[in-house]
């Protein structure tokens, strides 16, 4: 008996340290909900970092929420305009978080972004104005699992399309927010030349045995 109580102690201890601190809100509100989560995205300076996620085919981004390591962490994403506010207007079937250090220091400064997907047939309809806003870049997304010590991507815009901005992140799909050690184990260069954007990624052993990606974005604009 002492012995089953004594397990049942372990037990309730091992739950609560692997129960999130707080529930997350992006499926609150939503009669029908997918939620989607991310990986932890490093965001350790003032310099913004861009992560797209993104929802299962047939479906749109209804809600957002976002863990946070740091509370200077500053989150916000990217909506189209178009009255009203609200999926399928403002949100397409994917978001794309921005996030950047407001204030000090912190090489492990992460978030986890969330999205919770509501089908597109119940998504609204843009209001006509006289001068309607226009899609006039597309985002081409490309993601790296790092399973090896050194890789390279080379990544371009599409036939007709020309390359406006490449962004790239770091991500680790982890229960945990990365710790130092995990988080300086990845490093990343990327060059841009003739329109072609090219990463050199360099990960560590650490890196490798997590579930590790870096995504790269390329804002591209001239399409059809």
């Amino acid at each position: 008996m002492r012995a089953l109580a004594l397990l049942l102690v372990v037990a309730a201890a091992a739950l609560a340290a692997a129960a999130p601190a707080g529930a997350t809100s992006e499926c609150r509100g939503l009669q029908v909900c997918v939620p989607v989560a991310g990986p932890w995205v490093l965001a350790p300076s003032r310099a913004e970092t861009q992560y797209e996620l993104k929802c299962p085919r047939g479906y749109v981004v209804g809600g957002l929420d976002a863990e946070l390591t740091n509370r200077a962490l500053d989150v916000v994403f990217r909506a189209t305009l178009g009255s009203p506010v609200n999926p399928g207007i403002s949100t397409t079937n994917a978001a794309v978080f921005l996030a950047r250090l407001a204030a000090g220091r912190d090489a492990t400064a992460s978030f986890r972004p969330h999205i919770g997907c509501i089908p597109s047939s119940g998504s609204g309809s843009r209001v006509p104005t006289a001068y309607a806003p226009g899609r006039p870049t597309v985002r081409r997304v490309t993601e790296v699992r790092l399973r090896r010590a050194t890789s390279h991507v080379v990544r371009a815009c599409a036939a007709g399309e020309r390359l406006v901005a490449a962004s790239h992140a770091i991500g680790f799909y982890t229960a945990a927010p990365p710790a130092l050690a995990l988080a300086t184990d990845v490093q990343v260069t990327r060059t841009v030349r003739a329109g072609r954007v090219a990463l050199t990624i360099r990960a560590g052993p650490l890196a490798r045995a997590a579930l590790s990606v870096v995504q790269l974005d390329l804002v591209c604009a001239g399409g059809a």
